[in-house]
């Protein structure tokens, strides 16, 4: 009995210490895995075991995964500033062209002409124009969606933002006897004032656009707890229903704008811009035209 006892205690210790020593290298194990991670993020991984274990066969799997994604950085990279110093070509080579266009086509809307030649001329000049802001809002849409531009909210006074886009367009409006009315209300918000200027100014040049003679854009601003909300209402052609979800697109124009200028893509930038400084952009249906109402964070 005593001897049965004896080896039942021995068998115990024995199961103890393999227990305990399996615990030790799990939890060395453990750290050496922390450590590969820590070292991986910080950019500093090396592999230091090379032999038959797991931990060493964890090393060089680590080392191939890092090594191709610094590959596919690299890669990455290299593409991005390939795009840059497209766009940036394109920009440079494009603004003298079309600037000549313009001018060789005022040039000739000077001179004496007949009615069609006259007609012609009016024909160039407005599509030159055209030509010229589809260039912009290509190149500043490309550089937001390549990150060469790098948007930097910082807080700032949203009514005065408001205010530069509102008497941006209120010549516009005054040819067309729109009544263009805002009502303003001091407001912090976590935004970048040059482009949230930008997407404030797309979403009225629409309203002037699309809003016959006559009509009336009405812009007012409401506070949130997380959002400052701009709307601009407008006694527009409207929106139907099915377009609602398309309108925000990249080229997309509504059916009732067929007659009317415009190249489908400022509210493709604005939604962009919003989403690069957390906000977001809506449209709805009234019973006069159509509401886009602009949220940005608050500060």
């Amino acid at each position: 009995m005593r001897e049965l006892t004896a080896i039942m205690a021995v068998v115990i210790i024995v199961c103890l210490v393999y227990i305990l020593r399996r615990k030790r290298e799990e939890r060395r194990l453990m750290e050496s895995l922390d450590s590969m991670l820590e070292k991986a993020i910080n950019g500093d991984f090396r592999e230091s075991e090379y032999n038959e274990t797991v931990l060493s066969s964890i090393e060089q799997k680590m080392a191939k995964f890092l090594a191709a994604s610094e590959r596919t950085l690299k890669t990455a990279t290299e593409e991005r500033e390939n795009i840059k110093s497209l766009v940036s070509d394109i920009s440079h080579q494009t603004r003298t062209p079309v600037a000549n266009i313009a001018l060789y086509t005022q040039l000739l809307a000077e001179k004496s002409l007949d009615g069609e030649s006259a007609a012609c001329v009016r024909a160039i000049e407005s599509q030159s124009e055209k030509l010229r802001e589809l260039m912009e809002a290509l190149i500043k849409t490309s550089r937001l969606e390549t990150g060469i531009i790098a948007l930097k909210p910082s807080a700032a006074e949203l009514s005065d933002i408001v205010s530069r886009a509102v008497e941006q367009y209120r010549p516009k409006a005054g040819e067309k006897n729109i009544e263009l009315s805002a009502d303003m209300s001091q407001m912090k918000a976590l935004c970048d004032p040059k482009w949230t200027e930008e997407a404030v100014c797309n979403v009225l040049d629409n309203a002037v656009k699309y809003t016959p003679e006559g009509g009336k854009i009405t812009v007012t601003m409401t506070e949130y707890e997380m959002f400052c909300r701009i709307d601009v209402a407008d006694t527009g052609v409207g929106v139907t229903e099915e377009e609602l979800p398309k309108i925000f697109s990249r080229f997309y124009r509504g059916k009732n704008t067929a007659g009317c200028p415009g190249l489908g893509i400022g509210l493709y930038l604005t939604r962009r811009i919003l989403s690069e400084e957390g906000g977001y952009i809506r449209a709805a249906r009234s019973k006069s035209g159509s509401v886009f109402s602009v949220f940005v964070p608050k500060a």
